[in-house]
């Protein structure tokens, strides 16, 4: 305890860090008070009676997560961040996919602000477009609850009011989170994501431990063991993130003039995660597909199709953990390139090891990949289902998903990026870090290409 003190006096002493952290909790502050600013148009008491608690499962239920409650109460940034993260990993794919953007990638600073600013275009396009499904979905919920009708202006008018206001709230959110990154601390997309997600999680722990306490639902023990049990998943999370394998590489000795380069030996540090959350996101967007062509077909009944709608099926999580396991490979796969990263060893004077430089090297970098991705893509996908798990063992639905998913994924991540940057500033100024022994590790330290929020 005394040494957390005196750690949070030096973070406090030195001015720019203080500056910085004092910076992100104002921006985080104005995110949050704009998610319970409700849409002009709309009676708030009568939302309130039609909603009747909000978007709580299925795709609705992870956008409200990750809007921090703002999606259920059509609040001014009910889209949060989404947009932006989806035109973002739509960039990413083209620059992979696409060769001239692949050549702006390539092109340094310029480049990246070319790619920068076709992505916040693409945010516009996108913003607009979910605004105008958030309109349909209000409507829909406003004519089909026992006559509730709580848009209070006209059809054209209050679309209007979603399009505008919706498209506004989500750019000042992507406004908010770049100036985050720039003068606060941590990635401000990544941030914001975070805050957003764990904006619910004291109301969860509450609702969890009055239960357990006041339902004869085992009590305070199956509680102290949840919280155990999350423990152990957060410190599993945290070795998946930070998880490495290195390839040592050599670098020719050349002499320039008088002063001799090279000859010192680096690591390749390649993560058994590289794809982050990413095939978990795009797991969960297949997911969705049964149920939502179902709804334009409700006289069809399938039970395999039933099965796909049910969370806690064996048959939708076998086929979730599976899709989890293949997209890990795939998104690895489009952004590693070993033989890429094979030239510019070559080209820079490094090898490595026992191994011919050039096609030799690039084939023993994608075996070296392929075999630390697998335990990886396995461990993701235990970690994409175990909110499953822990809802079987009697966890509530609304805790259960800190157990896992996205959520803890994101959660960990930004976290451990933070507070990497923190200790940066700290060991700058020649204090203690914030452990004892060793240096935290954020998610691209080290990394070779970025990953995932």
């Amino acid at each position: 305890m005394k040494r957390l003190i005196e750690t949070l006096k030096n973070i406090w002493h030195i001015e720019d860090l203080r500056k910085r952290i004092l910076y992100s909790i104002g921006l985080i502050f104005i995110f949050r008070l704009g998610s319970y600013v409700i849409l002009p148009g709309i009676d708030a008491d009568l939302y309130k009676q039609a909603v009747e608690g909000g978007a709580s499962g299925g795709l609705l239920g992870l956008i409200n997560l990750f809007a921090g409650g703002g999606f259920s109460r059509a609040s001014v940034f009910a889209l949060g961040i989404m947009p932006y993260i989806s035109a973002s990993i739509a960039m990413q794919l083209l620059t992979i996919a696409v060769p001239s953007f692949a050549r702006l990638q390539k092109e340094g600073e310029s480049g990246r602000r070319k790619i920068n600013q076709y992505t916040r275009w693409l945010t516009v396009v996108v913003t607009a477009f979910q605004a105008s499904g958030y309109y349909i979905y209000l409507k829909s919920l406003s004519e089909g609850n026992g006559g509730i009708d709580f848009i209070v202006t006209s059809n054209g008018m209050f679309w209007f009011i979603c399009m505008i206001i919706l498209t506004t709230g989500t750019l000042f959110t992507m406004w908010l989170g770049e100036k985050i990154t720039d003068r606060g601390v941590g990635n401000g997309i990544s941030f914001l994501i975070m805050v957003g997600i764990i904006a619910s999680l004291p109301a969860s722990l509450i609702n969890e431990f009055t239960s357990r306490v006041n339902e004869n639902a085992g009590g305070l023990v199956p509680f102290v063991l949840e919280l155990g049990f999350l423990v152990v998943v957060v410190m599993g999370c945290i070795l998946l993130v930070q998880g490495t394998r290195r390839i040592p590489v050599q670098y020719a000795k050349r002499v320039v003039g008088t002063r001799q380069y090279g000859g010192n030996r680096q690591f390749i540090p390649l993560k058994i995660n590289a794809a982050g959350v990413m095939p978990i996101i795009f797991a969960q967007a297949l997911m969705f597909i049964p149920g939502t062509v179902q709804q334009f077909f409700p006289d069809s009944q399938s039970n395999f199709i039933m099965q796909l709608n049910d969370f806690t099926s064996v048959t939708y999580n076998i086929i979730y953990g599976f899709l989890v396991i293949i997209f890990t490979y795939f998104y690895t796969a489009i952004t590693i390139n070993p033989t890429q990263i094979a030239d510019d060893l070559k080209k820079n004077g490094g090898f490595v090891p026992g191994v011919k430089p050039g096609k030799k090297t690039a084939e023993f970098i994608d075996n070296v990949l392929s075999r630390i991705t697998l335990p990886g893509s396995i461990f993701l996908a235990l970690v994409a289902i175990m909110p499953v798990f822990t809802t079987a063992f009697g966890v509530g639905s609304q805790f259960a998903r800190f157990f896992g998913g996205t959520s803890l994924l994101i959660m960990v991540g930004v976290i451990l990026d933070t507070l990497q940057q923190i200790e940066s500033h700290l060991l700058m100024r020649h204090y203690d870090g914030l452990m004892k022994s060793g240096r935290i590790k954020g998610r691209s330290s080290g990394a070779q290409t970025p990953v995932g929020m």
